[in-house]
């Protein structure tokens, strides 16, 4: 699903990494990957209040993306011309999540490695 966001070609599905979620202020989208759909609900919408607060209050794209090793990124996209982009508040709240969200950041990259890339995790 590939869009232009104010001349910004973003492809949630097709990243170099594999994409769990993410909110644009831009075109005020959620995106939140279908492989990912064993996740209980109460995590989908948890997922859902970070990133489109995220995105409603810093402003830009926040996806929520794991690596090749299975470690769950923060990725913060923003248009050149986005003068409205809150730089501090970006990384205020994403450190805020880290902190507050840490155990379910954890469980989330857990998941990934036993469910989707099949790893056995003692």
């Amino acid at each position: 699903m590939s869009e232009k966001i104010n001349g910004y070609d973003y492809d949630w599905a097709n990243s170099e990494n594999m994409v769990l979620c993410g909110a644009s202020s831009y075109v005020q989208k959620y995106y939140f990957n279908e492989k990912f759909n064993l996740l209980p609900e109460e995590i989908k919408n948890e997922l859902k209040i970070m990133c489109v607060s995220f995105a409603e209050e810093a402003g830009g794209i926040l996806t929520l993306e794991f690596d090749n090793s299975g470690d769950l990124k923060f990725c913060v996209r923003v248009d050149d011309g986005d003068f409205y982009f809150d730089e501090i508040e970006s990384g205020l709240k994403i450190s805020s999540y880290q902190g507050k969200k840490e155990e379910l950041l954890s469980q989330l990259e857990l998941f990934y490695r036993m469910i989707i890339l099949g790893e056995h995790v003692e």
